[in-house]
């Protein structure tokens, strides 16, 4: 098939390097001339293990095609997919004009064959209905399109195996045409297909976000409560979770939960909920819980600070990723700054993307042991595996103090007490 993929983060370009690989024919659709031709080029942009590859591979092949021409890629194109951002607003609501500017601009170049338009960006309910009257309203007269939702649920870090390997593919629609181009499309995944209504595919992707920030802001709720009793948070949850019903996946205590997904989904959950006059506190207090869990481990950090000088592991929101955004570490790199500590940090991808907010405010070390160097306490925000099984006996050398403040729970507490260090962890 030929399809059209209009963005090129982490759902755009992860989705046309699967779908290329697949033998199809995939133009991406961007709008900055010197990204794409670093895409054209073989240049990802963004950090995602095995992405580069599978890039280099479909480009060779001639399978992947990046432009600005929206007229060369949509003509052509069986399928096209609506992949760009929906940041929240200051409210919370998702603000969705990148996805009606994007269906204007798709309706304009809609040729006479039937064409598919399905938005994987995440959207509120009702969206995909105002797409298709955007459409309608600027396409030809001859044009034949169909809107259809499929949303994603690739998690960043392991977006391919996570695209190759979905637990699930979701197709709404009330075109039953359009159902079958995409489940032909999707015909080489082996994952269960759940075909249904718009409205339902678009609630499928928030509700599946606002359990999974659930299950973490539970684990931090539970903590709290093991750090004013003595309890071991991760025994309790250990427990748990061996309950079949719970399960301890997604039951991490510590930093809080970031990126680009849950944070902005809850609140734009919220949002739709009071649209809709829906009482949404349990989806508030969710949202508090993981703002307190930031504010708690500060006041950790503040309360028994051993000096000014910091070092930071981990800046990006979770592993084998190089985002930052609604990342813990800017939140505790700006109060730490506040109150007049000297910062250095280190993080295997994330760098580069920090040092566009904060620039000279901190410095930048190239391995976990130069950001330790004289610092009076050691300050872990994402568990990457390198800092797993980092050298502690060298760790507490190159320290001035040797102090730990992990926001991950990475260490064992009693191997940490027996090597010296004073250990600060979450709910134990």
């Amino acid at each position: 098939m030929t399809l059209t993929i209009v963005g090129h983060g982490y759902v755009g370009l992860v989705s046309a390097c699967v779908f290329s690989d697949f033998g199809n024919q995939t133009y991406v659709i961007g709008r900055n001339q010197e990204k794409i031709n670093r895409l054209k080029k073989g240049d990802p942009i963004i950090f995602e293990p095995g992405l580069k590859e599978l890039l280099e591979r479909n480009l060779k092949a001639g399978r992947l095609h990046f432009t600005l021409d929206y007229q060369e890629a949509i003509s052509k194109s069986e399928v096209v997919f609506i992949t760009v951002g929906t940041p929240p607003k200051n409210s919370g609501e998702a603000d969705l004009s990148g996805v009606f500017s994007v269906a204007k601009n798709i309706a304009k170049n809609l040729g006479s064959h039937f064409t598919v338009v399905s938005c994987k960006s995440t959207v509120p309910v009702g969206t995909n209905k105002k797409v298709a009257e955007i459409i309608k309203k600027h396409a030809p007269k001859k044009a034949q399109f169909a809107v259809a939702s499929c949303p994603e649920f690739l998690r960043e870090g392991s977006a391919i195996i996570d695209t190759l390997n979905a637990d699930r593919i979701v197709i709404g629609s009330s075109s039953k045409k359009a159902i079958e181009v995409l489940l032909k499309l999707h015909q080489p995944f082996s994952s269960k297909k759940i075909i249904t209504d718009l409205a339902s595919a678009e609630l499928i992707k928030y509700a599946a976000n606002a359990i999974l920030a659930t299950k973490i802001s539970f684990s931090n709720l539970i903590a709290f409560f093991c750090e004013k009793t003595g309890a071991d948070v991760e025994k309790v949850l250990d427990a748990v979770g061996l309950d079949k019903r719970i399960g301890r996946i997604f039951m991490n205590p510590g930093v809080g939960y970031g990126g680009s997904c849950l944070p902005k989904d809850v609140l734009a959950l919220i949002d739709t909920g009071k649209k809709l006059k829906i009482d949404t506190s349990f989806l508030e207090a969710v949202d508090k819980v993981n703002y307190q869990a930031k504010e708690n481990f500060l006041q950790k950090i503040l309360k028994n600070t051993h000096g000014k000088n910091v070092a930071i592991l981990g800046l990006s929101f979770k592993p084998n990723t190089d985002d930052i955004r609604f990342a813990p570490s800017i939140f505790v790199i700006e109060n730490l700054l506040k109150n007049g500590f000297k910062i250095k940090v280190f993080d295997p991808a994330a760098m580069k993307n920090i040092k566009k907010i904060f620039g000279k405010k901190i410095e930048y070390a190239q391995s976990p042991y130069e950001a330790a160097k004289d610092a009076d306490q050691l300050i872990i925000l994402t568990d990457w595996n390198e800092f797993k099984q980092i050298d502690l006996k060298k760790l507490k050398k190159i320290l001035r103090k040797p102090v730990i403040f992990d926001g991950r729970n990475i260490y064992d507490p009693l191997t940490l007490k027996n090597l010296g260090f004073k250990y600060f962890s979450v709910g134990r």
